[in-house]
């Protein structure tokens, strides 16, 4: 088996690039609620929870089924939970316009090394195309949408993350080979799609999915890093690797590398 250069690489978005879940989508699902005359509230702990299940409208979804079974549901349950998404969703762009919710330390830093490296870059996301366009526009600038090849987000592909249909459509998108990309991901849901889609993954954990089982991803740490901000390594192992502390295309590059040696081996 020959070794494959790295060319790509793929990023989730909710908790990867930017902490939107805490002070984002679920702020903006208790609005859509509170619009709507209902009297739900998705407090810290049972959205930590909802977050089992990817996709918006399936959360919603999955709430009515297993934490308020006693909800008398419309006649067009589905039409409702669109209607109610639909609302999170311009709420939650909101959120963005006002600068509520940053990009992650070491996010922007790592998308334009990679830019500057020669790097084909993608997204791949259960969360609609419409969120992926407002935190890039709020956060990089709309110019900023053209570094990214494919936006994989939303109901592009039928089953959501841990599947790893959303992360298979977005290499054929690219026509590259696994092989060549490297996944960066946050959460357990990611971290099993990205593995079943035979992508080399490095996680960045955030409040909600610190104690998720990472076993799969080749490093995880806690954030990205910035100069005099280093990141913590929580799993992986950097032996022989240099690095200066954050995680930059270097650093991912000697990974990807390790992790073609073991795969020729």
């Amino acid at each position: 088996m020959t070794a494959v250069p790295m060319k790509a690489f793929l990023f989730d978005v909710d908790g990867t690039l930017a902490d939107t879940e805490r002070d984002g989508h679920r702020v903006a699902f208790n609005l859509a609620f509170q619009e709507a005359g209902l009297d739900w509230d998705w407090g810290v702990e049972l959205y930590g929870q909802l977050l089992a299940v990817t996709g918006g409208k399936e959360r919603i979804r999955y709430y009515l089924e297993h934490f308020n079974t006693a909800f008398s549901a419309p006649a067009d349950l589905d039409a409702f939970i669109a209607g109610l998404h639909q609302a999170k969703t311009a709420h939650y762009t909101r959120l963005l316009a006002e600068g509520a919710i940053p990009l992650r330390p070491g996010v922007e830093r790592l998308l334009r090394e990679a830019r500057e490296a020669g790097l084909r870059l993608a997204i791949a996301t259960t969360t609609t195309p419409a969120n992926v366009t407002a935190l890039i526009d709020h956060t990089l600038g709309h110019e900023a949408l053209d570094w990214f090849e494919v936006i994989a987000a939303g109901d592009v592909v039928p089953a959501k993350k841990p599947a790893p249909d959303i992360y298979t459509w977005a290499l054929a998108k690219m026509d590259l080979p696994p092989a060549a990309c490297v996944a960066f991901e946050d959460s357990a849901n990611g971290i099993l799609a990205a593995r079943d889609a035979d992508l080399l993954t490095l996680v960045t954990v955030n409040d909600f999915t610190r104690d998720h089982d990472f076993d799969a991803a080749a490093l995880v740490v806690d954030q990205l890093g910035e100069p005099g901000a280093p990141f913590t390594v929580l799993a992986g192992e950097l032996e022989g690797i240099r690095h200066q502390g954050m995680v930059d295309v270097e650093l991912v590059r000697q990974l990807h590398q390790q992790h073609q040696r073991q795969r020729v081996a």
